[in-house]
């Protein structure tokens, strides 16, 4: 029996990774590259995927689609691959793999629902596949089956059950604590920069908090790159908290800090250009001087 052909839609950091891991497995991996940059396209060639030029075309061959880009774009792509479903008249299974609330996961869903096609729920914890630790495909839907067949191939795949959202739920809890703990250092840190106080509360931090202190100087640094697509996942954990009765305002807060980092300089970086020498003081200086009341 012929493996599934899985479509990965985009391949950034973590849907390239996905895609060689695929690949590596004997999958046909595709993905489709208009309008794309030349640094996505390098990724995709890198992973071994295969360019269709056209949502239809993807659709076309696919059995499996995977929605993996930033969240403000997760109901959007829903909305075109629906409509390629239709033009193509073929229906592949479709698994959002997004930071997105469970509200959010279901207005994408029932855009995939209606053009016939099976919709799974997914979020993804861990960092991409080949880069350590171990990455893992939360799930959730009536039938996921469609996952459970890829588990294994790069990645674990653990159901949570019938409910769309659940999957979506947990990759917004679980982010919560560790995006939200970068920004409440960030925030810290960089109010103690404007006090003046980050000499002393450093030596401080060195005697009663030194594992958090090591946490912040090997973090701080590192955050704008990401910063930007950042944002929309902490406004959706914000939603995803409100819609729970538990205070939005944390997470509120968390967006309103990545939005300072990607008006850094160091927001042009990327993961793989990011200067490893700058230290956290370092950052901290840049960082206080963006206007805190810009959008």
């Amino acid at each position: 029996m012929s493996l599934p052909v899985v479509a990965i839609l985009m391949p950034g950091d973590m849907g390239h990774g996905v895609g060689a891991a695929l690949s590596g497995a004997g999958h046909t991996v595709l993905t489709c590259l208009a309008g794309r940059s030349e640094a996505t396209r390098a990724l995709a060639t890198r992973a071994g995927m295969q360019d269709t030029e056209t949502l239809v075309g993807l659709v076309e061959r696919a059995d499996v689609i995977l929605s993996i880009l930033p969240p403000s774009a997760a109901v959007g792509l829903a909305t075109e691959i629906a409509a390629a479903m239709r033009e193509a008249g073929k229906t592949p299974v479709y698994v959002d793999c997004n930071a997105i609330s469970p509200a959010t996961a279901r207005a994408a869903g029932d855009a995939i629902s209606a053009a016939g096609a099976v919709f799974i729920d997914a979020g993804i914890i861990g960092l991409a596949p080949g880069k350590g630790g171990g990455t893992r495909f939360y799930v959730s839907g009536a039938d996921v089956s469609a996952m459970l067949a890829l588990d294994g191939k790069g990645f674990q795949v653990i159901n949570l059950g019938d409910e769309i959202g659940r999957a979506s739920a947990m990759k917004m809890v679980y982010a919560a604590l560790t995006k939200g703990t970068w920004t409440l250092q960030t925030a810290v840190m960089l109010a103690a920069e404007k006090l003046g106080l980050t000499e002393e509360l450093t030596a401080e931090f060195a005697i009663s908090q030194k594992p958090a202190l090591d946490a912040m100087r090997a973090r701080i640094p590192r955050l704008p790159a990401d910063s930007e697509r950042w944002i929309g996942e902490m406004e959706e954990i914000a939603a995803t908290f409100a819609d729970a009765g538990v205070t939005s305002g944390f997470h509120d807060g968390a967006a309103d800090i990545f939005r300072v980092l990607a008006q850094t300089p160091f927001a042009a970086e990327t993961r793989e250009t990011i200067d490893a020498n700058r230290t956290m003081e370092d950052a901290l200086k840049v960082y206080a001087q963006v206007d805190m009341n810009k959008d």
